[in-house]
């Protein structure tokens, strides 16, 4: 008869598992990251700005009034400041004049660009770039940054406005936030880091680590709740119905009512009825003689209407916009109608034959 293994084996064995799974997923490429090499000049040694200057001084000038340019010693913390912080050392370039002995990101792959810039800026999200969309589709820090541009140009060194920036590569949600229905970024109220993030990992670079609810909820807490009765995509992701970056219906919503309802829900009680339509003798009951009845189906006391919409009234009385009576359907405290209350022909329930659902 075979022994059972201990606890604590099962619970070796499940770990050596688990790791053998997440070196598995390094060797098949799994774990998506781009390897950044930092580019050298071999034998080179730093010969600071002055000498850049004497070739370069219509970059070296307006270098000076850039952030880079005015970093202090203790900020570098023993680095190499200006020019061959980011150029690599210029002995060699400056004696020879050889501009392949020189780092010049013209030339320079994405990830060797990259690598210069991470020397420096490895904090925060941008110790994840490696592992970022913008790195494993090739794009650079320079391609969105202009060093030597001076301070007041633009803001964090862009080569142009950020929103333009992203639009310059993102020509789809170009087109999107000129919808009718749009977040306001061509007013100026937000830009797109208002919720992505281009330097990290997280999904779709948004600025949030949980769900993506959390990230709309920064700004429209009051769709958060909690409420009673959920609406169950309100909880699992808000993208189910609305596009954030621009739409044609109202709201931001990916279709209009009642089609987007409809995806999920079938067709309501009302609109598919047939004790709903009876011939011009429509009743509406007085006013006066329901308060003093117990019963306002027994008051003499009626004004007749004519149903001039035929068989096809209530299709179209319901059929229009869901929100017309769900009008909260973020969440509610107030629950949903579960059966029709009276019909048009002063009967109450369902009528014979009918038949709908309620939700």
């Amino acid at each position: 008869m075979q022994k059972k293994l201990p606890n604590a084996r099962w619970l070796s064995l499940a770990a050596l598992s688990v790791i053998s799974l997440v070196v598995g997923a390094c060797a098949t490429g799994s774990v998506r990251e781009r390897v950044l090499t930092l580019p050298t000049i071999e034998g080179a040694a730093y010969v600071g700005d002055k000498d850049c200057a004497q070739c370069h001084d219509k970059i070296v000038e307006p270098f000076a009034d850039t952030i880079h340019g005015k970093l202090a010693d203790f900020e570098v913390m023993g680095g190499t400041k200006g020019c061959e912080s980011c150029h690599g050392a210029g002995s060699i370039h400056t004696a020879e004049g050889d501009s392949s002995k020189i780092l010049s990101f013209a030339s320079l792959s994405s990830d060797q660009a990259s690598a210069i810039c991470l020397k420096c800026h490895s904090a925060g999200t941008h110790m994840e770039w490696a592992g970022s969309e913008h790195a494993l589709n090739e794009v650079a820090c320079t391609d969105c940054h202009k060093i030597h541009q001076g301070k007041k140009e633009a803001k964090h060194s862009l080569r142009m406005s950020e929103v333009e920036l992203c639009y310059s590569c993102h020509q789809e949600y170009r087109a999107k936030a000129n919808f009718p229905s749009h977040h306001p970024l061509r007013e100026g109220k937000m830009t797109c880091t208002s919720c992505h993030q281009p330097h990290g990992t997280a999904e779709k670079s948004l600025k949030t680590e949980e769900r993506v609810n959390d990230l709309c909820f920064t700004c429209h807490s009051r769709y958060q709740g909690p409420f009673v009765f959920e609406h169950a995509p309100v909880q699992e992701d808000c993208t189910i119905c609305h596009d954030a970056h621009g739409s044609v219906a109202n709201n931001l919503l990916k279709q209009s009512e009642p089609f987007l309802c409809l995806q999920c829900h079938e067709s309501h009680f009302h609109t598919i009825r047939t004790g709903a339509t009876v011939d011009s003798g429509n009743v509406a009951y007085d006013a006066n003689t329901i308060a003093n009845t117990t019963d306002p189906l027994s008051a003499t006391n009626s004004v007749q209407f004519d149903n001039s919409h035929g068989t096809d009234g209530w299709a179209k009385a319901f059929g229009t916009k869901c929100t017309v009576c769900h009008s909260q359907v973020h969440g509610s405290d107030l629950p949903s109608q579960t059966a029709p209350s009276m019909n048009s022909d002063g009967s109450r329930g369902w009528p014979d034959g009918a038949s709908g659902l309620t939700r």
